[in-house]
């Protein structure tokens, strides 16, 4: 059995850019956390009152953090991801959707957080989780970090998945916004975890699980 779960907005609340932000903040300077925080202020605004995609402007935001880290190595690369998911991604965790992961697993099912999110990024939660990892891979260059291709969104999401994994469908999938229907429409048991209005409207056109309720959403 093949478990397959989103990880921003199923699994947890938090951030990735505001995680490393606030490792700059803590481990780099703090007058730089605070001018980058100033510096995205009206963007959010656009993106909370929905004149801008709040998914694409958090992934965006994501891939510009990666500059953020000076000087990196493999270590520091490291060092910042785990403060990423202790203070901030696994603080703000869904434990609903994680105790059904963990029950999946108990059962004997192969459980995958399949995500956009750099896969550094992921692997510390996954670990907390007992799950492994599909995301979008980084390199190390001259001391900056950069994506390698693509973020792992959308359609290219499933087919990592499906590519990764040698199948053509997984048995359960998890997933909270309207970016997530090609993963669910690849699953037997499609689940919209604390769905956006795009992805609750089709979870219920289609008689999908819903679970949770995330009507903040734009």
């Amino acid at each position: 059995m093949i478990v397959v779960s989103d990880m921003m907005g199923t699994l947890t609340t938090g951030s990735p850019f505001l995680g490393v932000v606030d490792w700059v903040r803590h481990n780099q300077s703090r007058l730089r956390a605070s001018l980058i925080m100033a510096s995205i202020t009206p963007s959010y605004l656009l993106a909370r009152r929905g004149v801008i995609d709040w998914q694409k402007w958090g992934q965006k935001l994501m891939i510009q953090s990666l500059a953020y880290i000076k000087n990196a190595d493999a270590q520091k690369l490291q060092q910042a991801s785990e403060w990423v998911v202790e203070h901030d991604l696994w603080r703000k965790r869904r434990e609903d959707v994680i105790a059904r992961l963990a029950k999946h697993r108990e059962e004997g099912a192969q459980v995958y957080i399949a995500s956009s999110v750099f896969e550094p990024f992921i692997a510390p939660f996954a670990k907390r989780i007992g799950a492994r990892v599909i995301g979008t891979p980084v390199e190390i260059i001259n001391g900056r970090v950069r994506m390698v291709g693509e973020l792992a969104a959308d359609e290219r999401k499933i087919e990592q998945v499906l590519s990764r994994l040698g199948v053509e469908r997984v048995d359960v999938a998890y997933g909270d916004t309207w970016m997530d229907i090609p993963l669910l429409e690849h699953a037997d048991h499609p689940v919209a975890a604390y769905p956006d209005k795009r992805l609750k409207s089709v979870a219920m056109e289609r008689d999908w699980e819903i679970v949770g309720d995330a009507s903040w959403y734009a």
